[in-house]
């Protein structure tokens, strides 16, 4: 089985904050592979693509205690950590960049830091997504990640967000190594 957990805040009022990028992206998988998104037996809801044992999985907590859910998921489905794929927003790379790699720290990331206590381990891959939009004030980093793109810039975030399920997608073709030299930028 191998899941990909978008990390986000639930909730309507948190929905197009540049904090919400991974559910964006597992959003986008789910409509792309026509499968629902379902409660499931914690605090989560998961979409699963039966046929190719690949699961959607979005936190129904908040991001700061992502960990919790991402730790019963991992022991319910019995995921190896190589098959554990986080999706999160990153408020140092520019917009629509991404960034994958195989293991690493949290990033001053507090969703990745919760993975990482709950999980005890680092090495877990991730696809992190530029968020940052030059000339604007990014500091501190709770205020600008809990805001909205601007109007001028949601545009352009909503196509790269469709460029993060494409390598998702090639990650499942091509593996993560092939992917990561494509997609890295």
């Amino acid at each position: 089985m191998i899941a990909f957990v978008g990390l986000g805040n639930p909730g309507h009022e948190y929905t197009k904050t540049k904090h919400n990028a991974g559910f964006w992206a597992v959003d986008e998988l789910a409509r792309r592979w026509k499968i629902a998104f379902q409660p499931g037996q914690g605090e989560y809801v998961f979409a699963e693509k039966k046929n190719k044992d690949i699961l959607l999985i979005k936190p129904t907590i908040g991001m700061n205690a992502s960990g919790i859910p991402v730790k019963e998921i991992k022991h319910r489905w019995e995921i190896d950590l190589s098959d554990l794929f986080i999706i999160l927003d990153d408020v140092d790379l520019p917009l629509g960049s991404i960034r994958i790699k195989p293991k690493g720290g949290d990033g001053c990331h507090r969703g990745m830091e919760s993975i990482i206590y709950q999980l005890g381990n680092i090495h877990f891959p991730r696809i992190r997504f530029g968020i940052a939009v030059e000339g604007e004030k990014m500091r501190p980093s709770e205020d600008y990640v809990l805001k909205p793109f601007k109007k001028k810039h949601s545009v352009l975030a909503d196509e790269k967000v469709v460029d993060l399920a494409n390598a998702v997608e090639s990650i499942l073709r091509s593996g993560l190594d092939k992917t990561m030299n494509v997609f890295n930028s």
